[in-house]
């Protein structure tokens, strides 16, 4: 008894001690950056980061806190005409700019911090507490069929009534007490705001002063080739650096700038960036602001050997410029005629060097949604490239010559009437260019293509293999060939390469009308199927027409006869084919004559012994990875789990010791062909879906996430394969599942990113939990 009265008084100290500090500390002046940050990047900037931001309300940065919401949206399927761009950081700059386009605060009170948005949405959020781990109610719609309303402060009212439990953050275990209190308190204080301020070191600004030196010089051949590498560089978050073994200090993006080096950058006011810039500008480095969103955190080294590659590959040889190209209609559609003078080699090595990269761009970004670009290309595809020293374009100036004009773009008119008239003349253009290419290389090489042809990375370069996953909600590119053979292998030549990259990110406008993306996925269409042809040159001439059938299969036929250039069933390959089906065999002999370069050994998914794990592994990783290859690869007609999972799952298994590994589960769909933009549930096969598994976080937006001991996996595996319908994966996800519900979603989600910042952490960024679904 004593004991515990002593315990008693012990208490009461403490509680009294703390409850003091706690006033202490809600008197004291609250920083944005160390209090009120913290706490928007753990909670909130996983929805509030991307161009699909709810709302476009944008927490990155306090300038996106300052700018506030906006009802319009940047989606819109129906838009008949572009719209103004708001890109936080570039289409305005003041509050007041940002007032004249109709976005609203979402921090400003006239009547106390009660009638803030920020609060009332927060206070809203913390009156419906759903038990731990249980699931949301139906009638909460997410990802992307929610349709936001965005009130407006003085409509926060009317909001509510409508929608009880609409409050922030949506449908997920929320803030803390301590967080309300915080942001609560820095709301009464006026929610003073703080700026990010750059150090940077020595070296960082020599290297700037490098670069931007290099991309400064006033001949003409520097003009033209710093407008070709902003062109390609200007998506980027560039760092410093030589690897992703640290992460960097700063990360950089290149800006066309009114002024000159040594004055602070003032970006040049345009859509793309090929738009026509003023008579006078430069090309500028400056520090990337706010916090790092997986989403649009694309890298791209720089460094003093990069320097030094760059301008041999460029300027080490003699050619000319007699006059510089404009930004005209035509050229901006065409960059094989507008960039003719730069050596068509010194273009095609510098994208090849780092070919994840480029890759990254036109199918991870620049936009945030996919699920109309999916549907003219696989879930999951290999992609390798044509050598330079094979590639007609680079080799023969006379081939070159005859073709540039057939490889421009669409896009660039916007109106509804101009959809069909460009896609006529783009496509015809298309087709009588792979005709040209057939007749071309069937003269130039008649025995046929041979593996030399194939780009090898010289010897060390792990861009020469990548593997895509593209799906409605993720993207992701990688290097090494990942996942069971795939039904498609890309080829890229330097032409494919350089128009889909111009195709999908220098050209497209996320703020155009529907004619313009219209366009840009229509080509895209033309983009794949030029891919595959460039590959069927590699299979025996009589498979090639039952490889076609069985890629368009049922309307992909009809598909085949309206749009797309004849395949070349005349020229023979020079590799030696021992089976009737090619394309595994095709893939089968990348994976042993590229060994050497390949990135990602798989085991998992193409296991060929019994103890199928990675090398090198932990040793309480061994079982468990090998009891995970028994449900990879596998059909969902086998695996019926595989019918109720999203596209991208997340799977973290830890043991008693802190340790984890965290796999990707990314679910592959079947469809009879991937012609048309429109009517994927006419061609989809769910019964061929597979599984691919793979350690890492290879995904942007994880649909959900399973927690595992380790001793438990062959429970959760048996658990995957006992599913027979829906109620019984219900029972899986409640067992295993992290729902949005649960009491340490935010551990485990973030948890994601340590991860990265532990395995890549040049890659590492905030990942996005908007299509979190509700399973």
């Amino acid at each position: 008894m004593i004991l515990l009265q002593r315990y008693l008084v012990r208490l009461n100290v403490l509680c009294v001690f703390f409850l003091l500090c706690s006033v202490t500390a809600a008197e004291r002046p609250l920083s944005y950056q160390t209090d009120i940050e913290p706490i928007f990047e753990s909670k909130c900037l996983a929805c509030h980061g991307c161009y699909d931001a709810p709302c476009q309300l944008k927490l990155e940065a306090p300038e996106g806190l300052d700018r506030g919401a906006s009802k319009d949206k940047v989606y819109n399927g129906a838009r008949t005409e572009s719209v103004t761009p708001t890109r936080l950081f570039q289409d305005a700059l003041t509050t007041a700019q940002w007032r004249e386009k109709d976005f609203f605060s979402v921090i400003d009170s006239t009547d106390g911090m009660q009638s803030s948005l920020l609060y009332n949405m927060l206070a809203l959020g913390r009156k419906h507490r759903f038990s731990d781990n249980e699931k949301l109610p139906d009638d909460i719609t997410l990802g992307l069929q929610r349709v936001n309303a965005c009130p407006k402060p003085e409509e926060f009212t009317d909001y509510a009534d409508k929608h009880p439990m609409g409050g922030m953050p949506l449908a997920v275990t929320g803030l803390t007490d301590q967080e309300f209190t915080t942001v609560s308190q820095w709301l009464k204080q006026g929610a003073p705001l703080s700026y990010q301020t750059f150090d940077l070191s020595e070296d960082e600004q020599r290297q700037i002063q490098d670069w931007e030196k290099m991309l400064n010089q006033p001949d003409k051949r520097h003009q033209l080739v710093a407008r070709w590498l902003y062109e390609h560089l200007f998506l980027a978050h560039l760092y410093f650096g030589n690897g992703s073994d640290s992460k960097p200090d700063h990360f950089f993006k290149l800006y066309r700038s009114s002024t000159p080096p040594g004055e602070p950058v003032k970006p040049v006011d345009s859509v793309r960036p090929n738009d026509l810039p003023p008579e006078h500008f430069w090309y500028r480095l400056a520090p990337v602001r706010g916090s790092l969103v997986h989403k649009t955190h694309i890298t791209f080294a720089l460094n003093d050997k990069k320097l030094a590659r760059t301008r041999e590959q460029f300027f080490a040889g003699e050619w000319e410029v007699e006059k510089l190209p404009g930004y005209s209609y035509d050229q901006r559609a065409n960059p094989f005629q507008t960039f003719a003078d730069i050596p068509a080699r010194a273009r095609y090595q510098f994208m090849l060097d780092e070919a994840e990269y480029f890759v990254r761009t036109f199918i991870r970004g620049p936009v945030c949604r996919g699920q109309v670009a999916t549907d003219v290309i696989r879930d999951h595809f290999w992609a390798v490239f044509q050598d330079p020293d094979h590639d007609l374009y680079i080799t023969d100036a006379n081939y070159r010559a005859k073709v540039s004009g057939l490889l421009g773009l669409p896009g660039q008119e916007d109106d509804l009437l101009s959809l069909g008239p460009q896609w006529l003349k783009y496509s015809g253009n298309r087709n009588e260019y792979l005709n040209a290419r057939h007749q071309a290389y069937g003269e130039k090489d008649p025995q046929g293509p041979t593996w030399k042809s194939l780009w090898d990375g010289d010897g060390k370069n792990h861009n020469a293999l990548l593997t895509i996953f593209r799906h409605h909600d993720n993207a992701s590119v990688r290097k090494g060939l990942i996942g069971d053979l795939p039904l498609t292998t890309w080829i890229m030549d330097y032409p494919l390469f350089e128009r889909s990259y111009y195709n999908l990110v220098v050209n497209f406008n996320v703020f155009g009308s529907v004619s313009h993306q219209a366009q840009t996925r229509l080509y895209f269409d033309l983009i794949r199927n030029g891919a595959e042809q460039n590959t069927l040159r590699y299979f025996p001439k009589e498979l090639r027409k039952p490889v076609v059938d069985n890629w368009y299969q049922n309307t992909g036929k009809l598909r085949l006869y309206v749009s797309y250039a004849s395949v070349d069933t005349t020229h023979p390959t020079g590799i030696a084919y021992q089976t009737n089906t090619p394309v595994n065999e095709f893939n089968d002999g990348l994976l042993k004559r590229f060994a050497a370069i390949n990135a990602r050994p798989d085991p998992i998914n193409r296991c060929d012994g019994e103890d199928c794990h990675r090398n090198g592994i932990a040793a309480w990783l061994k079982e468990p990875e090998t009891t995970l290859v028994s449900i990879a690869s596998t059909l969902a007609q086998d695996l019926k789990a595989v019918n109720f999972m999203p596209e991208v799952t997340m799977l973290r298994v830890e043991n008693g010791n802190g340790e984890r590994e965290i796999y990707t589960l990314i679910r592959n769909r079947a469809h009879t062909n991937v012609a048309f933009m429109l009517g994927e549930s006419l061609r989809y096969q769910p019964t061929l879906d597979t599984l691919t598994i793979y350690p890492g976080v290879l995904a942007s937006y994880p649909n959900f996430m399973f927690n595992v001991q380790a001793d438990e996996v062959d429970n959760f595996v048996a658990a995957m394969r006992a599913v027979e319908k829906e109620k019984d994966f219900t029972a899986l996800t409640g067992r295993f599942g992290i729902r949005r519900t649960h009491p340490q979603f935010w551990t485990y989600f973030h948890d994601l990113t340590r991860y990265l910042e532990e395995h890549e952490p040049t890659e590492a960024g905030v990942l996005d939990m908007n299509r979190y679904e509700n399973l």
